[in-house]
């Protein structure tokens, strides 16, 4: 599937440069095609190497999250709900450990802890999986819920609308919050029923209802917050959080006795080798959607769409944030760019920006994702990994839409 996506993507791009040629007399697609592919390629190694630091660093506090044993005592306490899950990882795996601090990091919106716990994870799986460089079920698990992360504070989104003019930047919290939630589910249930994980389990069941619960609460707390102090408390509450869990861990570790420095060391000497070894996957990836975004191709999506929903009846108006919603299983910097386009053409507070912030906010880069993480361990077959999450991101969208019809108030 990432097989055809991928060359389908350059091909629909060179196809529609000599369209333009044959019929138009336009050469200007080659060039900006052109333009992307090399800039793209650029950027490709420009993001491996801004992660070494970030990897080193994060890599370096885990060496010390499995010395303090606090690592173990995570992976003991949610090993029922991982047992019944990812049935293919052995009983106390450090592996499910890693998997739960990822989504931890994932939840808080802590995008720079996150990555390295999620790469850490995905070695650690690997050393249960029986064929190297085939997707294991439980790889594909980890994935779809990467891929599909409820995110409990968007701050970026929210500064962005701030930055741009937003009387109320916050106010696509709860949306955001609830979209992401049903593209999670829907991801969820999908790998559920195609693993054939026991929906009907106690445990699976009294997760799932506290998740529900535990989510509908934080909506409701936070939206009592006065709108002027949403954006303050969300970035002192993520920054207390990080700081507080960075602390927690030195202080253990020196409570334990564990010799911090060089195991930080450690752990961190392994950050340059995982960077280096996601640069070719990420590579291809990045060409490939450059060449497509340059090609002009989702303009002429969003156009015909407006034009259907004209046909239909219905309101086309959301079709304007379309691109974002395009762009964003993609290339999270594009589909960042397309959202910022939006509240520029058409003002921060308008339906369309709107919209287009519930949207970006909904789901992850499903391809950066999947790219980065299965090419951290080599994998080429992914088998449904990606059918399942754009399955995921394709339910968090359409949510998204339906919420800013809801929620968006002139």
């Amino acid at each position: 599937m990432i097989n055809i996506i991928w060359a389908g993507m350059l091909l629909l791009a060179i196809g529609a440069a000599f369209f333009n040629l044959i019929f138009y007399q336009n050469s200007e697609t080659f060039t900006l095609i052109v333009n992307a592919i090399f800039e793209n390629a650029t950027s490709a190694v420009n993001i491996s190497i801004g992660l070494i630091g970030i990897l080193s660093f994060w890599l370096g506090f885990l060496k010390l999250v499995e010395a303090t044993g606090l690592a173990q005592k995570i992976s003991l306490k949610l090993s029922p709900l991982f047992q019944v899950i990812m049935k293919d990882i052995p009983e106390n795996s450090p592996a499910i450990s890693t998997v739960v601090l990822n989504m931890a990091a994932n939840f808080l919106g802590l995008d720079n802890a996150a990555t390295p716990m999620g790469l850490k994870a995905m070695e650690e799986l690997q050393q249960h999986n029986p064929k190297k460089d085939t997707a294991s079920d439980a790889e594909i698990l980890f994935m779809i819920l990467n891929s599909s992360s409820v995110t409990l504070i968007p701050i970026t989104i929210f500064m962005y609308r701030a930055q741009m003019g937003a009387l109320r930047p916050t106010e696509v919290f709860i949306p955001i919050l609830l979209a992401t939630s049903v593209s999670t589910l829907t991801g969820f249930l999908l790998v559920a029923f195609k693993q054939k994980i026991e929906l009907k389990n106690k445990i699976l069941l009294k997760w799932l209802l506290g998740f529900v619960l535990l989510i509908t609460g934080i909506a409701g707390g936070f939206y009592l917050i006065s709108p002027k102090l949403r954006l303050v408390v969300s970035s002192v509450i993520g920054n207390i959080l990080l700081i507080t869990l960075i602390g927690g861990i030195v202080f253990l570790a020196l409570k334990k006795k564990v010799k911090c420095y060089e195991l930080f060391v450690s752990g961190a000497k392994e950050g340059f080798e995982v960077a280096i070894k996601i640069l070719p996957f990420l590579l291809a990836m990045l060409v490939s959607i450059g060449a497509f975004r340059a090609s002009g191709i989702l303009d002429e999506i969003v156009s015909l769409i407006k034009l259907i929903c004209g046909k239909a009846g219905f309101d086309g108006t959301f079709a304007d944030a379309l691109p974002t919603a395009l762009m964003k299983p993609l290339s999270g910097s594009g589909a960042r760019a397309m959202m910022i386009e939006t509240m520029q053409t058409f003002g921060a507070d308008s339906f369309v920006a709107f919209t287009a912030s519930v949207i970006q906010g909904s789901t992850e880069t499903t391809f950066y994702v999947l790219t980065v993480y299965f090419g951290a361990v080599s994998i080429s077959k992914t088998r449904y990994a990606l059918k399942y999450a754009l399955w995921a991101d394709f339910a968090g969208i359409v949510a998204a839409i339906l919420l800013s019809y809801l929620f968006y108030v002139k």
